[in-house]
């Protein structure tokens, strides 16, 4: 009797200690990882994870595009960068990028949205901002545009499968 009390002890103690080491282990990779890139459900859990409360986001959406982002990227490390991914209600396809990265760093996320061929490129002010737009062509000859310009500590390029209107609408309801 007395060996079957010690032997259940010893498979709870067991039990215990195991089910222990496996939170310990799935709780050091995210501690040791903190800040570098991962994806986000919401941009209140990017604000809230990486403590970032300055995020730039458009109050307008042309009618093809829904909040919130089908995807979200962000980091803190080496630096900041949060990317928004909005797909096209009709194709499903990503059709608007917006990034905010630190000033000083090269990162350019728009590789799901490229524009091939570039045709015009313009430096203008934009409620006092200088901007600058490149407007061209995507992958088969589809209309592209990028704008981007300086916000602060931040640089904001916002990239969309369109011809220039929708996104300097865009672009414009994210400034304050």
């Amino acid at each position: 009797m007395q060996n079957k009390i010690i032997g259940f002890l010893s498979f709870g103690v067991t039990i215990i200690v195991l089910i222990g080491a496996l939170k310990l282990m799935n709780w050091v990779p995210s501690f040791v990882q903190e800040g570098f890139i991962r994806e986000y459900k919401s941009v209140d859990e990017v604000k809230s994870d990486l403590k970032i409360m300055d995020i730039y986001i458009p109050s307008y959406f042309p009618q093809s595009f829904r909040w919130p982002p089908s995807a979200i990227w962000a980091q803190t490390r080496p630096f900041t960068a949060i990317v928004m991914e909005f797909r096209n209600v009709e194709t499903g396809d990503v059709g608007l990028i917006i990034s905010q990265v630190s000033s000083g760093a090269r990162f350019i996320p728009d590789n799901k949205i490229k524009i091939e061929q570039v045709r015009e490129k313009v430096n203008y002010s934009l409620k006092g901002r200088n901007v600058f737009l490149e407007v061209g062509t995507g992958k088969g000859d589809e209309p592209c545009s990028r704008l981007s310009w300086t916000e602060g500590k931040y640089r904001i390029t916002v990239i969309m499968k369109s011809r220039p209107f929708d996104l300097l609408k865009i672009a414009e309801s994210m400034l304050r």
